[in-house]
């Protein structure tokens, strides 16, 4: 779960910025966290030039933060450098060893491939079309990456 937390802390920090300085909805636009999450299409954009730094941008910056903090203090209980040492650690973590090698079973290469296209699909379809709150983005995304780490799971307990 710590894991899980700095990831979407990350993941929202990014978005913050992305939305401060482009805007994150499409291009020009910046989005209005509180309509694009409860749904409400009329107020979840509006032009970037037009809203400048908004009580939106703030919330869900302290979100990201919150969600960093829990996770460095979930981490902090892990690990004895906390959330460092789990830094330090990721490349000879399991998902990361497995890309370029079989050694631990083909299934967790194919597994972490599936994180690593995840991710790279996400960022690219966003850098190339300035439309970083897609939900049909977000579908393909997370069907990969959950089912990577899923797969990782299951090998674990194997």
């Amino acid at each position: 779960m710590s894991t899980l937390a700095m990831v979407l802390g990350a993941w929202v920090i990014l978005l913050t910025l992305v939305n401060i300085t482009i805007g994150a909805y499409s291009p020009g636009f910046k989005v209005m966290w509180i309509g694009f999450i409860s749904g409400d299409v009329a107020t979840s954009h509006v032009p970037h030039e037009d809203a400048g730094f908004v009580v939106d941008d703030i919330v869900f910056a302290l979100l990201g933060v919150s969600l960093l903090a829990l996770g460095a203090m979930g981490l902090k209980k892990c690990f004895e450098g906390g959330a460092m040492e789990w830094l330090r650690g990721l490349p000879n973590g399991p998902v990361s060893s497995s890309l370029m090698s079989s050694e631990n079973g083909v299934r967790r290469t194919l597994a972490s491939w599936m994180i690593l296209m995840g991710v790279l699909f996400y960022l690219s379809w966003s850098l190339m079309n300035t439309t970083w709150v897609d939900p049909g983005v977000y579908a393909v995304m997370v069907i990969l990456v959950s089912f990577g780490f899923g797969i990782h799971k299951l090998e674990d307990a194997a």
